[in-house]
């Protein structure tokens, strides 16, 4: 280790033993406090749907309580020491843009950083980092607790106090821990994540848990069963995981972060590290020896045979060999901190016995002499189907009760950590008696994400892609803050200082604009000037314009005219974000007049009170919109099974009621 990655190694250490001594001393105190209170809003479960939703509602200024089995796993990263990718990056930059802690967080957190997806546009770029896991955790519980509004408990709950009406209704008002004491409130989140009625499978063994030392949650899941939600089981997995000291690293293709980092945060301009301190990740494949273990010790995984469905964009090596036979598959070779010899092996998840696991790993190039510290394992567990919740996360069974995260049968901590913000917003909200809060498809993936579950429901695990949202130009990681930054502030979620700072751009950004488009040049002086190879074209172009060319860039522009655009040089990132306005500004037109298409769909609500009964519509479309009872018109286009002609009564129905 060279001289100034020790330092830099010593330095962490001793910050993360101030953090670990501040965040336990800070336990008794909020454990002690929790006592029998009453509260706004309780928020079940301290992964990462919990974490923005206890968050969210706390700064919005109402009385939240967060119970978790472990404080010491709270904003834990159970599966992959990473955050962001393609489609979930554009999530962590809309949670930022709403005041949330995942992204801010992970630019303090670390150790490589590397936009995705280059080679395309930037609407489409994945923002993505590998994350010190211990660093991570002790950020978030850091910043949790020493919120104000926020008190935290260490508990299972085992029940939830739910309250029949007289008209068939419930409503949820508290919750009842394991030891058996009940906790009022006006509102309940659950983000219990993969632990509902879970069990872990490692080869034919199988054993009440929802992460490997973590009991399952067997209470809850009886309860939202007795209540009439309709569960459905999924199942997932993850990796052994290697000791790096015994990995022939020497042996494998080394992959370095970007140089310089881009941050997550719109409230950073940079990483917490320098460029060259960041680690890197290493490469290498399976083999045909990988598929035959797999193969003839078949009979040796229960998980695989379960006919459970799982994560169809990250499945485990066994479903690989049988889907694909004998072919390489890639492995990433993952650091997990600063301070841990622990490698992930990204790719590879399996469920094999546990000597099964060890000679598969061993006949893996650069892999030959490595040793498990902890063996890869499956879950199987309950999920909500979650076509039974609203836009806001609320039950439609249940009022007061929300659901966030991988019980609503999504997978990923972008996924869950977007439901979380949105849940904990509403739960704040009803709690003060407001309006719901709601973000649609073309205002941010997260109203893709919310959208799906809602309307569509989703029979294998969730996970978010760009090719998901019909408004890709529009909906892009560089402007979530312009597109969502104002609506989290005019409902109290975000911060004044955050607010200030996206009018700063705003402003910055439309000031930049109008300079650009009043410098006006035929396009062969603007390129005979930037010493480009001259065209014949004499068409006359505004320097915005001919951002549209790849070889011509805001800072080019800036030093070949610096009387004119010189002060673009100060700010990168505002040179950055013109450029991308330029080459997306002509297409945009055309996505902004479909957005403005669905959104006039949109407003053409239909009553709470409707009856489908009474309309002639098929059997399948009537039981679909009765199952799922969609608030717009262009929410029921959605809805697989609701025909044309379904569309065009309710047009019908909803017109003539408006017009009565």
């Amino acid at each position: 280790m060279c001289n100034r990655c020790y330092q830099l190694l010593t330095r962490q250490r001793g910050w993360l033993r101030c953090i670990q001594s501040r965040s336990y001393s800070s336990r008794s105190a909020i454990q002690s406090s929790a006592n029998e209170q009453s509260y706004d809003v309780i928020v079940v479960g301290g992964g990462h749907a919990g974490t923005e939703a206890a968050h969210a509602s706390a700064r919005m200024g109402v009385k939240t309580l967060l119970v978790t089995q472990k404080l010491n796993t709270i904003g834990e990263m159970s599966c992959n020491p990473s955050f962001g990718g393609i489609g979930k990056g554009h999530l962590m930059k809309e949670i930022d843009a709403l005041g949330g802690i995942c992204a801010r967080l992970c630019d303090n957190a670390g150790v490589q950083y590397k936009v995705l997806n280059k080679r395309k546009g930037p609407a489409v770029w994945g923002h993505r980092a590998q994350i010190d896991r211990k660093i991570y955790k002790r950020l978030v519980q850091e910043e949790l607790f020493s919120m104000t509004n926020l008190d935290i408990r260490q508990s299972s709950v085992e029940d939830l106090i739910i309250n029949e009406t007289a008209s068939n209704k419930y409503s949820c008002c508290g919750v009842v821990l394991d030891n058996g004491v009940n906790v009022d409130c006006k509102n309940v989140i659950l983000t219990t994540g993969t632990f509902l009625r879970a069990n872990i499978h490692i080869g034919l063994s199988i054993t009440a848990a929802g992460r490997l030392g973590d009991e399952a949650s067997i209470g809850l899941a009886r309860t939202l069963h007795k209540v009439g939600f309709q569960l459905g089981r999924l199942k997932t997995g993850t990796p052994p995981r290697l000791d790096g000291k015994t990995i022939k690293f020497s042996r494998l293709k080394s992959v370095t972060g970007d140089q310089p980092p881009e941050p997550f945060s719109f409230l950073n301009t940079s990483v917490w590290i320098k460029p060259e301190d960041q680690l890197p990740c290493h490469m290498t494949y399976t083999n045909d020896e990988v598929a035959k273990i797999i193969l003839e010790n078949w009979h040796l995984n229960h998980h695989v045979k379960e006919e459970v469905t799982g994560p169809r964009y990250c499945p485990s090596i066994e479903s690989k060999v049988l889907r694909f036979g004998q072919k390489e598959h890639l492995i990433w070779l993952e650091p997990e901190g600063f301070d841990s010899d622990v490698i992930y092996p990204n790719g590879i998840s399996c469920t094999l016995p546990e000597d099964l696991q060890l000679k598969m790993i061993r006949k893996i190039q650069g892999l030959e002499s490595a040793e498990i510290t902890k063996p890869g394992y499956g879950v199987e567990y309950d999920y909500i189907d979650p076509r039974q919740i609203k836009t806001t996360l609320e039950t439609k069974k249940v009022d007061g009760l929300f659901f966030a995260g991988q019980i609503n049968g999504t997978t990923g901590y972008e996924e869950a950590a977007a439901q979380g913000i949105m849940a904990g917003i509403n739960a704040a909200l009803k709690s003060k008696r407001k309006a719901g809060f709601s973000v649609d498809r073309t205002e941010g993936y997260i109203g893709v994400l919310i959208d799906d579950l809602t309307h569509q429901g989703t029979l294998e695990p969730y996970r978010m892609f760009t090719s998901r949202a019909e408004y890709r130009l529009y909906l892009r990681p560089d402007n979530a803050d312009l597109r969502l930054t104002q609506k989290g502030y005019d409902i109290g979620c975000v911060s004044e200082d955050r607010y200030i700072l996206m009018q700063q751009q705003q402003s910055s950004l439309k000031e930049g604009t109008e300079l650009l488009k009043s410098i006006i040049k035929p396009a062969n002086v603007w390129r005979r000037d930037m010493g480009l190879k001259e065209t014949l074209s004499t068409l006359k172009k505004s320097a915005f314009e001919v951002l549209v060319d790849p070889n011509i860039s805001v800072e080019a522009i800036a030093r070949t005219y610096p009387p004119i655009f010189g002060s673009f040089l100060k700010d990168t990132n505002l040179m950055k974000r013109l450029r991308i306005e330029a080459v997306y500004s002509a297409s945009l037109q055309d996505q902004l007049s479909e957005v403005e298409a669905f959104r006039k769909e949109e407003q053409l609500l239909l009553p709470d009170d409707i009856d489908y009964e009474t309309l002639s519509l098929s059997n399948e479309s009537r039981q679909k919109l009765m199952h799922i009872r969609p608030k717009t018109l262009g929410a029921a286009s959605r809805i697989a099974g609701v025909t044309p002609a379904a569309l065009v009564i309710l047009w019908r129905y909803v017109t003539k009621n408006n017009n009565a």
